[in-house]
């Protein structure tokens, strides 16, 4: 008689799903009721809050940037969810693989560094067009061509991910003070950018998983046709719905301006090291998250892990305003050390039993550090060099990147866990960079910016 031996494969409780769910709604909701206690004048009118004082123009301002940049979102998510099976589909090699991903890694490090300081100098308003063109180009590429090149199309949406890092953030900080409206109204904004983020990559999972349904040789194409139209709305929004904040500055006076008030401020190199370490460690995570879940041997539904993981990120979202909202005395420096050691301290636990777990860990720290990231920049960092810190910060994350990719992705003389260590010991460092940036600032909220 044959024994047969069941197989499972293990897939997230859906209660989780549930529970990050309801604990997002719950954190956005009971907060306008939660800050009553403050002066009215204190608070900032934001996109969920209840009450009848909020400032009209602030509200359109900020929804129509949040939809313009959750658009973005969406093209910029329909290739990270769409494109691993898509190279599954097409049956290209591991090897293939790796190399694709070194070169997207080279021109982030080359040509996204560039972009960020050109973007300063020309206008961030250009550099999203570009940012949409890229995306449209890669979409029609794939509509056209049965086998597009997998390096052209590394090499474009690894130039589109670098201008999305920075470019959209920066263009809305300078339109935010253009328009006038209080520097404080910020926080709200930047929150509301990770959160609706992360609710369109899992929309755009959703949206590649219905248009696909089962049918992947008759459906592979449909996503591209998405992405499209997509880029296309955004385009057509990008050049009625926003205008351009004419740039002054020569390349001799940005130079001038950036090595005095960039290079030259040692509050700004800790700043600029704890964006290299969450970029790093937040790239290696993406990369190794499911290799790490699955390295036991067991058989696993990735593709329900991702929205876990993109869920907590936004509920990590959400503890920014309670945090900075008048409800806490903790500063930024003080709540980020500890976002950050925990961040670390998860990447060094490699327990398969707990791994899911604590990847939602690590996202929901994610999600609060990277609003908490751009608040600092506001007080730190002059709008008109704003693209270009954010770029040259990241310079460092991406070498570091393209060498582990070498070694050990192509190569394979480095174990993923010890990749994922060294990000870990990053965001250490990131932790102490925190703590030495609170006790550097003698003006610790200093703003360069004119009132």
């Amino acid at each position: 008689m044959a024994v047969v031996i069941e197989s499972s494969v293990w897939e997230p409780n859906p209660s989780l799903y549930t529970l990050l769910f309801l604990a997002c709604v719950f954190s956005i909701a009971l907060f306008p009721y939660a800050s009553k206690n403050f002066s009215s004048s204190s608070r900032t009118p934001v996109v969920f809050d209840h009450g009848v004082s909020s400032s009209s123009s602030f509200l359109r301002f900020q929804r129509n940037f949040i939809l313009l940049y959750s658009l973005a979102s969406v093209v910029e998510g329909l290739w990270s969810v769409f494109g691993e099976m898509e190279l599954a589909y097409y049956g290209v090699s591991r090897e293939h693989i790796v190399l694709s991903l070194c070169v997207g890694t080279g021109a982030s490090l080359f040509f996204g560094t560039i972009l960020g300081v050109v973007s300063d100098l020309i206008g961030q308003k250009k550099i999203c067009l570009l940012f949409c063109i890229l995306h449209l180009f890669i979409a029609l590429l794939k509509r056209t061509v049965a086998h597009p090149s997998i390096l052209v199309a590394s090499i474009c949406l690894s130039v589109s991910a670098s201008i999305f890092s920075f470019s959209f953030e920066t263009w809305m900080v300078v339109h935010h003070e253009k328009q006038g409206h209080r520097r404080d109204a910020l926080n709200e904004t930047f929150w509301l950018m990770s959160f609706f983020e992360s609710a369109s990559l899992i929309g755009s999972q959703i949206l590649s998983n219905w248009l696909i349904d089962n049918n992947v040789e008759r459906n592979l194409r449909s996503p591209s046709t998405v992405a499209v139209v997509v880029a296309m709305m955004c385009i057509v929004y990008i050049t009625k719905g926003w205008a351009e904040v004419p740039q002054t500055a020569a390349f001799k006076e940005y130079k001038i301006s950036f090595s005095t008030y960039i290079l030259g401020d040692k509050r700004i190199w800790l700043l600029a090291w704890a964006q290299a370490c969450l970029h790093f460690s937040y790239v290696v995570f993406w990369i190794l998250w499911a290799p790490t879940v699955v390295a036991d041997g067991r058989e696993v539904h990735l593709g329900l892990i991702f929205p876990c993981l993109l869920g907590s990120r936004m509920l990590g979202s959400t503890l920014f305003p309670w945090i900075t909202g008048g409800l806490s005395s903790l500063r930024t420096e003080d709540y980020l050390t500890c976002a950050f050691i925990i961040a670390g301290m998860v990447l060094c636990i490699t327990e398969i039993e707990v791994l899911v777990m604590l990847f939602c860990l690590f996202s929901a720290s994610v999600g609060l550090i990277s609003p908490s990231l751009a608040r600092l920049r506001t007080m730190y960092v002059p709008n008109e060099l704003r693209g270009g810190m954010i770029s040259l910060s990241q310079a460092p994350a991406n070498v570091t990147i393209l060498f582990f990719l070498v070694q050990g992705g192509y190569y394979r003389n480095i174990e993923n866990s010890t990749i994922l260590v060294i990000a870990a010991m990053g965001l250490f460092t990131a932790a102490g960079s925190m703590h030495m940036l609170k006790r550097w600032g003698k003006q610790p909220y200093q703003n360069w910016h004119k009132s």
